[in-house]
């Protein structure tokens, strides 16, 4: 610290002060009447004097994407109603009197100054109204190169670029460093060349306006949120969605294999876990676990020895939360048990059948000491798949006997080890990946069931907060009624509930062949179309009604590439992530980690429960995080 002498009342006092520091920056500057030299960069600054009659969104983009190194500076400042609308009415008198006077002495009328005067008066009814604001914008470009002569051809081939897009530019000419500093984001405007612009006008030059996808109501002061997709493939734009925004918070995504689907899934998972979403995931070819092991999450594998999901098992403090009016708990569990032994077997029950089945389920609990009249019973332990067999023996009918015989395999069998117990483990975190690899496929139609019966236990039993469900490979439930009538049901109560339900799928024919598929993608608000097979190509045009160019996207579309489509908002993207996120998120075995310490590896686990490491160019990723430090 240093002391300065300062006087006060015929007194001097010493004033500490601090020591300078050094400023960031470049080691020199060198001015010249046209253009700067700043270190070893030759740079040359031009404010914008003219602009279009008519602009639409995102006219500015060729210039915020050109390929050569460009500063695009833009400095807006509200302008009072009270003195826009001063300003207005002069300008207004001003282009009247031009007209009257042309015509009193006989003149034609200036064409151009027609235009001007309905400009200024619609634009005046526009104020009057509130339906926009008058802003002062100052538009500048700084081009940079390595040498003299590269700056020369850089401004040219920029002020061509300009005026290829109807744009005025203007030297600054003994003014290089107030250029060069307008440009530096200091949000001075040390030139002042501005124009007058209207709201609508100021949206549409707004960087990151896309031309295709409506932006937010600017009258809406909440908080900007939602997940990043990827890059506007029109605009080179940033395409933010926020799904939990829309009339639903349910989204499909339809793609041909090998064409990202599951890849922007697992982007939009672990970008909603940034937000506070708690996600469950049908994983079934264990591809989520990576992702699940990076942020801490749980992950379940079904058909493992020893994990094993009870249907009988009634919803966490169901007794607590009955009250007078509400439904039965039990009752919707004994509807559910028909529900899940149908699909168990893989045909519709008949009405008999039916009959003896509900019979025994409310004898298998009353076995255990389960009472639907008494709600105080139904924390006791819940019955398993052996006691409704011998109920279904005890009921003793034709029906009920098939039945039980049919179910036998299930408990004694090869396919006891999913159904032969209590529920091992329940479901819980903040993301819950339940992977089907290690099921039979046999099996894997009912294992998916009882997950997303797993899953909407806990969503409607748990404290109310943001759930995101996703299944991945929708086709395997929907090739099962009962099953698709369980997805259907989830896909519209969803909403209620504050979840949302993401189904992934390669199979366009079995989503939009049936009803229930249709019905299920009408009640997705948000839906992704990435590259389609040929001969899906027909039926996904008429179902989502793309025109002929959205149709030609999505049937020659690149790896990552699709359309997103709400309601009559339609934009294509590219799908875009960080190196660390495309490690988590890459099925390819070129991207696949290995445990031999080289910076990659494959999709088991570690042996010894070590912590795995994810290399990466600036970080390290711990891999095994139980605490979810990394969230």
């Amino acid at each position: 610290m240093k002391a300065l002498a300062t006087r006060r009342r015929g007194e001097a006092q010493p004033v500490s002060v601090p020591d300078a520091r050094p400023v960031v920056g470049p080691d020199s500057v060198q001015i010249t009447p046209r253009h700067l030299v700043v270190g070893e960069a030759f740079a040359a600054s031009f404010a914008v004097t003219g602009y279009p009659a008519e602009v639409h969104a995102g006219w500015l983009e060729p210039l915020l994407t050109y390929p050569g190194r460009l500063d695009v500076a833009m400095h807006v400042d509200p302008i009072d109603p009270v003195t826009a609308s001063t300003k207005l009415r002069r300008q207004r008198a001003r282009l009247e009197s031009t007209r009257r006077a042309d015509a009193e002495k006989g003149r034609l009328g200036d064409p151009e100054a027609e235009a001007a005067a309905q400009d200024a008066a619609d634009l005046a009814y526009r104020l009057a109204r509130g339906e926009g604001k008058l802003f002062t914008v100052g538009l500048y470009l700084t081009v940079y190169a390595d040498s003299e002569d590269a700056l020369a051809r850089e401004v040219a081939a920029v002020r061509a670029l300009a005026s290829s897009l109807l744009v005025a530019t203007s030297a600054t000419t003994f003014r290089a460093l107030q250029g060069w500093t307008t440009c530096l984001p200091l949000g001075i405007d040390a030139i002042g060349a501005t124009r007058t612009f209207d709201t609508g006008a100021l949206a549409a030059a707004f960087p990151f306006t896309s031309p295709d996808l409506a932006g937010p109501d600017p009258a809406d002061t909440a908080p900007a949120s939602g997940v990043l997709y990827g890059v506007n493939a029109a605009s080179s734009g940033l395409v933010l969605w926020d799904r939990w925004a829309q009339d639903n918070h349910n989204s499909i995504t339809l793609a041909r294999s090998g064409a990202g689907k599951s890849y922007l899934t697992k982007l939009d998972v672990l970008r909603s876990l940034y937000t506070g979403v708690q996600v469950f995931v049908v994983d079934p070819e264990n591809e989520y676990t990576r992702l699940a092991s990076a942020v801490g999450g749980s992950v379940l594998s079904m058909g493992s020895t020893g994990v094993r999901l009870n249907p009988f098992d009634l919803p966490a403090h169901a007794a607590q939360q009955q009250r007078p009016g509400a439904g039965n708990a039990l009752t919707r569990r004994a509807l559910f048990i028909q529900t899940f032994i149908s699909v168990l077997l893989g045909c519709e029950l008949s009405a008999l059948q039916r009959a003896a089945l509900d019979k025994a389920v409310l004898a298998a609990y009353a076995a255990v000491g389960i009472l639907a009249a008494d709600p105080r019973t139904w924390t006791r332990p819940a019955p398993v798949l052996p006691n409704l067999i011998d109920a279904l023996v005890e009921v003793g009918s034709e029906p009920a006997v098939d039945l039980a015989a049919n179910l036998e395999p299930y408990v004694t069998g090869s396919y006891s080890g999913l159904f032969d117990g209590p529920t091992s483990t329940a479901p819980a975190g903040h993301l819950v990946v339940f992977s089907l690899r290690e099921l039979p496929d046999e099996l894997k139609t009912v294992g998916t069931l009882l997950v997303l019966d797993a899953i909407w236990q806990q969503v409607t039993s748990g404290p109310r907060a943001r759930r995101l469900v996703v299944v991945d490979e929708m086709w395997l439930l929907m090739r099962d009624p009962s099953g698709a009538k369980f997805l259907l049901r989830m896909a519209k109560a969803a909403r209620k509930l504050w979840a949302g339900l993401a189904v992934i799928t390669q199979d366009a024919a079995d989503v939009l062949g049936s009803d229930l598929g249709a019905a299920i993608v009408a009640n997705s608000a948000t839906q992704v179309l990435l590259r389609q097979a040929p001969q899906a190509l027909p039926a996904v045009a008429k179902a989502f009604r793309l025109s002929d160019g959205e149709t030609a996207l999505i049937a020659s579309a690149s790896q990552g590439l699709g359309l997103l489509a709400a309601g009559n908002s339609r934009v294509s993207f590219q799908v875009i992530a960080s190196d660390t996120e495309h490690q988590l998120c890459s099925s390819s075995p070129a991207d696949a980690l290995d445990d031999d310490g080289d910076g990659y590896f494959d999709h088991t686990t570690d042996p010894d429960d070590e912590p795995l490491y994810l290399s990466d160019v600036d970080d390290q990723l711990l891999l095994d995080d139980p605490e979810g430090d990394l969230l």
